[in-house]
């Protein structure tokens, strides 16, 4: 699975201005008695403009392979903590210190109402219910008599309702610390995710590259870029918050600290840098390992996250929007520094593998071993192997059981949605969507539009996966027998050239268009930049492509992943991921010199298990022990594995 902008979108919003003032109609009486729950006050038109100033203050800052044996230290990893029970889960939020806050303090009382003097009629009579009104020249109402007595009727000043704190100067804030971004325009924010829309940007930094700032922590240490390194508080919140979310990844952290199974591990890793990561990184670095890391995705990455990882000591190269030239930089930066040399490569894509095996081939003697997560990587690593290219072992993470079922299906059931919604703003219920794929993130997506309403149309080459989709009750067809009617087209395949600009061209006007698969090339997106195509921006990771006819499609995040470039994914589904990748690490990393040749390798049955069984007590579920008949009659050890490797969950 690859990365929303964010979703995944650089835009922050505008912040917004103080209120209105709200004014009473005319009173026929002269008192006017205002109570109100919240504090308020009354006051004439001439005494509005004495009530003090509020500043609101900022806050602070795929083969089955043989089962394969652990090493000692994946199994020491693995083993109970002492005392037995459950596996433990991180302190609750309640023990952790609390994130200071805004300055507290009621707001001021409500002052005595200043009354406004009524003037009062020069020669009123009051006598008769036949007394007529009449509305003056200059717009007072005056009073007539049967006797033609014209007399000007009482008036009631009006006053004016203002609120302890109408008066907030949200311009005069401190700039410093970076403004945070309270406006949901919807020119930019609704394509955030969660944490990029609650994301603390310093306006003054918008348009440097960070490639060309001088940043260093408080530590002293320059050996990061990332975007603004002021930010690392409010991401160091969103780490705190999504440690709460990832128990089997906090428990592996717990229960291996002290034995340090990567003690001298130097790693080196292209992933997504979310909060997540982080807490991955910062397992991996509780275990013992050095890490250097850069990003995966040029939409993907959140920029508090990455300053808090830099201030943390983590050399991280990677900034939201990054251009192609920068991506290889960052790469490159992680690689190619003088004194320091991975020994083991955690990759998402295979786009770190692709550039030292193409730049610094030499590495690889004292690299021990390539773990990698996506579909991508894994068809890259298996083209490697096939031709005899593949010079170190490495683990196939995206087919172990845990990755498939959960970050794959469950993951892209929930994000596909949170994506689009971001993005669009759009209805599902009615709507035609082809969905070209039906693998694990295809039958995610598929499961969810369904659910919404949506009328789902699915492609696919594989002619198990087809009837698979058949019997969940989706049409089978092919792109190009309802390219002209849908409504969405969102690829999932990991393959090229899906959509391409033939079928780009018969869309509808608004079709939109978007990919769930972690490589940018499902879509044909370079045949739109051609000079009859206008490119319009309407949003963060929104972009109309216009036809001369006035036809237009709705690209989403240029074809990049969906969910993480526009949105999130649930924390939860990616400490399956995180846990399982740490384990793999360690794994390979301690495997004995010999048990893994230069090949790519399933992860054993036995840690998938683990990985599963960690994340049971979130849900307070019991499993059932087989008792010693029962383990005998079906021929399993009564602690698992409890499937073979061939078995398909």
């Amino acid at each position: 699975m690859e990365g929303r902008s964010g979703g995944m979108g650089e835009g922050r919003g505008r912040e917004a201005g103080g209120g209105a003032e709200q004014e009473l109609e005319p009173e026929p009486e002269p008192a006017v008695a205002v109570e109100a729950v919240m504090s308020v006050q009354v006051v004439s038109a001439a005494a509005a403009a004495k009530v003090p100033e509020v500043e609101l203050k900022d806050l602070s800052s795929s083969e089955a392979q043989p089962q394969l044996a652990l090493s000692t230290a994946a199994v020491s990893a693995m083993a109970p903590a002492a005392g037995g029970g459950d596996p433990e889960a991180p302190a609750p939020a309640g023990e952790r210190p609390p994130a200071p806050g805004p300055g507290s303090g009621p707001a001021a009382a409500a002052l005595s109402p200043a009354a406004g003097k009524v003037p009062q009629a020069s020669a009123m009579k009051r006598s008769d219910p036949h007394h007529q009104h009449q509305r003056h020249r200059d717009g007072g109402e005056a009073l007539v008599s049967p006797d033609g007595t014209v007399t000007e009727a009482p008036r009631t000043v009006k006053k004016q309702i203002q609120f302890a704190d109408q008066k907030q100067e949200f311009n005069k804030r401190p700039t410093k610390i970076g403004r945070r971004s309270l406006s949901r325009s919807i020119s930019q924010s609704s394509t955030d995710s969660y944490s990029s829309a609650a994301s603390y940007t310093d306006s003054s930094d918008d348009e440097t590259s960070p490639r060309d700032k001088q940043q260093k922590n408080s530590k002293g240490s320059g050996d990061f870029c990332v975007k603004n390194i002021k930010q690392a508080e409010f991401g160091r919140r969103e780490i705190e918050i999504a440690e709460q979310e990832m128990p089997a990844l906090m428990a592996l952290r717990k229960r291996a600290q002290g034995e340090k199974p990567l003690a001298g591990a130097k790693i080196v890793g292209c992933t997504h840098i979310t909060a997540q990561t982080a807490v991955l990184m910062e397992t991996l670095g509780a275990l013992g390992a050095q890490c250097r890391w850069a990003a995966c995705n040029i939409y993907s990455t959140l920029n508090e996250v990455a300053a808090a990882l830099a201030e943390s000591g983590f050399p991280v190269f990677a900034w939201k929007g990054e251009s192609e030239d920068d991506f290889w930089w960052c790469i490159d930066r992680c690689v190619n520094v003088e004194g320091w040399q991975p020994n083991m490569i955690l990759d998402d894509g295979g786009d770190l593998t692709h550039w030292i095996y193409k730049k610094y081939p030499n590495m690889f003697k004292k690299i021990k071993g390539i773990v990698e997560e996506s579909v991508t990587g894994v068809h890259r690593l298996y083209q490697l192997s096939k031709a005899g290219k593949l010079c170190v072992p490495a683990m196939n993470v995206n087919d172990s059981v845990t990755k498939q079922k959960f970050d794959n299906l469950y993951c892209c059931r929930e994000s596909i949605l949170d994506g689009l919604k971001r993005t669009t703003d759009m209805m599902f219920g009615g709507k035609q969507v082809v969905v070209c794929g039906y693998g694990e993130v295809g039958k995610g997506c598929c499961a969810a539009l369904k659910a919404m309403g949506s009328i789902v149309y699915v492609t696919e080459i594989d002619p198990i996966c087809a009837l698979q989709a058949c019997m969940d009750g989706f049409r089978l067809v092919k792109l190009n027998e309802v390219i002209r009617q849908v409504d969405i087209v969102i690829t999932c395949t990991g393959n090229k050239n899906v959509v391409t600009r033939e079928h780009l061209d018969r869309m509808k006007n608004s079709c939109i268009v978007c990919n769930m698969g972690h490589s940018n090339t499902e879509i044909d997106v370079a045949s739109l930049r051609t000079p009859e195509l206008t490119w319009e921006r309407v949003r963060s990771q929104v972009d109309h492509v216009i036809w001369p006819d006035g036809k237009r499609i709705v690209l989403l995040a240029e074809g990049r992943l969906l969910n993480l470039s526009c949105s999130t994914v649930p924390t939860f589904v990616l400490s399956i991921t995180a846990t399982t990748q740490a384990l793999a690490l360690i794994e390979l990393y301690n495997a004995p010199e010999g048990r893994y040749k230069q090949d790519v390798y399933l992860l054993p049955k036995k840690m998938d298990e683990y990985v599963a069984s960690l994340h049971l007590p979130t849900f307070d579920a019991h499993l059932t022990e087989l008792t010693d008949e029962q383990a005998k009659y079906l021929g399993l050890n009564k602690n698992g594995p409890f499937k073979p490797n061939y078995y398909r969950y």
